[in-house]
Formats: structure tokens, C-alpha cells, sequence
């Protein structure tokens, strides 16, 4: 009469199927995984650097000379988002604000009466 009365029950495992079986394991320990660590290639370090030089280049092209310096540093930024790899955000950022100081330079270098290269 008990088999009657559950059927589920007989047809159940006793173990439930989030129990961790491994040797050795804390039972309620947190999931780690870790990603192996990848060496990105010499020309990803390069195009970093050349990213940041051209911010700096962008920046000060719009205080002296941005024809002559502003150009330049879109090149560099060009460049470094060609090469891309894990500084790909930084060199497009680098083009953003060459594009931007460039703009911001021209304006600067008419209103103030600067030469403009």
C-alpha cells in the first residue's frame, strides 16, 4: 500500500543532482574559474603607445600650431587603430579627440589671431 500511495518516491534518485561528488571540495565554496593569462603581441604595446602619443600630440596641437601638429597625431591614431589588439578602445578615443581638437584648434588659432601653421 506504501508503493500505491507515492509512486515518485521509488523512481527518485537519493542523491540530488547539485551535490558535487569531487574529493576535497568545500561544499558550499564559491565557483572560481580563471581565464589563462594572454601576452598580447609587441605591436599591441605599440599601438598603445602611439594612441597616447597622439592625445598628447591632439591636445597641444590645439594650444601651438594645429595644422601642423593635429594632422600628425590623427595619422599616429590611424595607425594604432590599423594594429587594433587590446588598445583598440584607447585608439579610437585617439581619433575622437584628434577629430575634436582639430575643430577646437582651427577655431582657436582664428578667434585669437595665432598662425595656423
Amino acid at each position: 500500500m506504501a508503493a500505491h500511495a507515492h509512486p515518485l518516491a521509488s523512481a527518485r534518485s537519493a542523491r540530488s543532482s547539485f551535490t558535487r561528488i569531487r574529493a576535497n571540495t568545500p561544499r558550499y565554496g564559491a565557483h572560481v574559474s580563471s581565464t589563462p593569462y594572454r601576452r598580447g603581441r609587441p605591436a599591441e604595446t605599440v599601438a598603445g603607445f602611439l594612441a597616447a602619443a597622439a592625445i598628447f600630440l591632439s591636445l597641444v596641437g590645439v594650444a601651438y600650431r594645429p595644422l601642423r601638429m593635429v594632422p600628425f597625431a590623427i595619422l599616429l591614431s590611424l595607425i594604432a587603430v590599423g594594429i587594433g589588439g587590446r588598445n583598440e578602445r584607447l585608439a579610437t578615443y585617439a581619433v575622437a579627440t584628434g577629430a575634436a581638437c582639430f575643430a577646437i584648434g582651427l577655431a582657436v588659432a582664428v578667434i585669437t589671431s595665432h598662425p595656423l601653421w
